[in-house]
């Protein structure tokens, strides 16, 4: 009760989660108000916002109901961005336990693997990782995921270093605890609170890298994700500009939205840190 009240207590915690409700209601409620495909033709192409009461956000160059898109984008986005940070999370709690806890030439070799994956920038990795394997949403989605996860890895290794020689944990050892107990059942419940603050970071840059991917048309073309809305626009940003700059606010509003929501789990499970 404690830890909510906390959180309630921090306007941006509660803007971001009323936010990101409304973004997830938008996904659960796409099928139900545009139960046709989105990618559809629904009408004559580049109609204006309330120009047709039919398209409330009018249609984009190909006479697609872009408010249809914007609904099923929601879903598509909420997705990637929650199956990439999964991933994410998995490879680097893994490889920055293991590293945390061993020391020594494991923590050497997985450090150095690590260190690997960093010297190129995340998304030019991930063009690389989606030109040679395909640009189906699932493999877009898994390798999101694969290039998110390092930064997730040196914190969870010096969360581990930081409690691996502890009183409780050295307890564990003498009571004839295994390795694995230790890590996974008494250290990593203790070195969780800024991983999962941290895990609001990799979604919200996990929505912003399809997005560009998507833009570049490096994406899936055959789903109705906000960056491929974006990317429709590109060549009359001149003149229907409104096509390109709706999903763009869309994309804008969920990233500050999952922003905002991790920045309030970490007031309220960091309440010292609050003020500075």
């Amino acid at each position: 009760m404690d830890l909510l009240k906390r959180f309630l207590r921090s306007p941006s915690a509660v803007i971001g989660f009323a936010l990101f409700g409304v973004v997830a209601a938008m996904a659960l409620a796409a099928g139900t108000l545009f139960p046709d495909d989105p990618l559809g033709l629904a009408g004559r192409p580049l109609q204006w916002p309330l120009a047709n009461p039919k398209f409330w956000l009018g249609t984009d160059p190909s006479g697609r109901d872009i408010l249809a898109q914007i609904f099923h984008g929601a879903r598509v986005s909420l997705v990637i961005g929650l199956v990439a940070t999964v991933v994410a999370m998995t490879i680097g709690v893994s490889v920055g336990a293991l590293a945390g806890y061993y020391g020594g030439w494991a923590d050497e070799a997985l450090m150095r693997v690590t260190d690997a994956f960093q010297a190129l920038p995340n998304f030019l990795l991930l063009l690389v990782l989606v030109s040679v394997f395909g640009s189906t949403i699932e493999t877009v989605t898994l390798a999101i995921g694969i290039v998110s996860w390092p930064a997730t890895a040196r914190l969870t290794r010096a969360e581990f270093m930081s409690l691996r020689s502890r009183e409780f944990v050295q307890a564990c050892r003498t009571l004839g605890m295994r390795d694995s107990r230790i890590i996974f059942r008494e250290i990593l419940p203790n070195a969780l609170p800024p991983i999962i603050v941290y895990a609001s970071v990799v979604m919200a840059v996990a929505i912003l890298l399809e997005s560009a991917l998507a833009f570049l048309s490096l994406s899936d073309p055959n789903v109705p994700s906000w960056g491929n809305l974006i990317g429709a626009g590109r060549g009359v940003l001149r003149t229907q500009w409104y096509v390109s700059a709706i999903p763009g606010v869309a994309i804008l509003l969920t990233v500050l939205a999952v922003s905002l929501a991790g920045q309030g789990v970490n007031d309220a499970l960091n309440p010292r840190l609050k003020g500075r």
